[in-house]
């Protein structure tokens, strides 16, 4: 596991070079559940009302939810994410390789 971990309620989210985004308890490491992606997970995930927000080198932006991993929604850029999240207001900020800063609504 290579990104920076989110702690939420008991609960670590960590993106990972295998291509998926892991939810594991924080009280023993066991997994909780995963999710795949089409690329590497760099950058760390960020958890706001109930929804982890994850991206990832195949240029996508995944929300994510928390209880389960469920695929909430996921919104492609123009190239590889490697910057984490940023979530204010209802809105979710990434930034992607392909030069641009995206605002995506929660």
């Amino acid at each position: 596991m290579n990104s920076l971990p989110a702690v939420d309620g008991g609960v670590v989210y960590v993106g990972s070079d295998d291509h998926h985004v892991y939810a594991l308890q924080a009280s023993n490491g066991a997994e909780l559940w995963k999710h795949p992606t089409g690329g590497m997970v760099r950058s760390g995930p960020v958890v706001a009302g109930g929804v982890v927000y994850a991206a990832s080198l195949d240029s996508n932006l995944y929300a994510l939810r928390a209880s389960d991993g469920a695929r909430l929604w996921e919104f492609r850029t123009g190239g590889p994410v490697t910057s984490r999240p940023a979530v204010a207001n209802g809105v979710v900020y990434v930034g992607s390789e392909d030069g641009n800063v995206y605002a995506v609504q929660a």
